[in-house]
């Protein structure tokens, strides 16, 4: 177990005992939603990373649907890659 204590026990959480794990993944929760979106690209690989902790946490089908919108972004990724070099690779020949 993790020795952080979130200051939303002080707060917000307060009367919650603090060491309970579904009070910590409650608190956890909260500081998710309270953060300030960024528009950089640190701000994106921080939304892929939750999106990777929050997918590995499913079961059942919303798990199948995350695998499947990972696989599907995956594929969109290769073919701009793909396209992108037939179009250098074209321009130059």
């Amino acid at each position: 177990m993790s020795s952080y204590r979130s200051p939303r026990f002080d707060d917000d959480l307060l009367g919650l005992d603090p060491e309970d794990p579904e009070a910590r993944e409650f608190a956890a929760h909260l500081d998710r939603m309270q953060r300030l979106p960024s528009c950089s690209v640190e701000g994106y690989i921080r939304g892929v990373g939750d999106f990777a902790e929050s997918a590995n946490r499913l079961r059942g089908p919303r798990r199948a649907a995350a695998v499947a919108v990972t696989v599907l972004l995956l594929f969109v990724a290769a073919w701009v890659v793909a396209n992108a070099a037939g179009f250098v690779v074209a321009t130059w020949v």
